[in-house]
């Protein structure tokens, strides 16, 4: 998972969350019978680390991928109210189908795995309007 941009935020503003999972087949043997097991993620839940999260049927895209500017609302994306560094996670749902040489058959249920740990750090940022820039007058609030 990576928070965009670069797991860096400003508070007030969004954070856009992207993961990636793919639908993926695992081979092996089962009471001594070849068997192969389809993994398809089928919704994503995002933990922001600050006691809220969110379920997307996505794994988010950044930004660029959507046209978008920066710090513009997502599917994916989450609005911290406060400075700091966030642990943030996201989990993956699965279904699975398995085959044992005649063709798919869908497993009832879903599994869940969860994703590592991103820390997302969240800054705070300051605006002011000045009549003349600093070169003009060094001396103005903020230079």
């Amino acid at each position: 998972m990576l928070g965009e941009p670069d797991n860096l935020g400003v508070a007030g503003l969004p954070t856009n969350f992207v993961t990636q999972a793919e639908t993926h087949v695992r081979s092996g043997q089962l009471f001594g019978f070849p068997i192969d097991v389809r993994f398809t993620p089928v919704s994503y839940t995002f933990h922001y680390g600050d006691g809220e999260s969110r379920t997307a049927p996505s794994p988010g895209a950044s930004w660029e991928s959507l046209g978008q500017a920066q710090f513009t609302p997502t599917d994916t994306s989450h609005t911290y109210a406060e400075r700091g560094t966030y642990d943030a996670t996201v989990d993956i749902a699965y279904t699975a189908e398995i085959d044992l040489g005649v063709g798919w058959f869908q497993i009832e249920g879903q599994l869940d795995i969860p994703g590592p740990t991103q820390q997302i750090r969240i800054f705070e940022a300051h605006t002011a309007l000045v009549a003349r820039t600093c070169t003009e007058q060094p001396s103005a609030p903020g230079c």
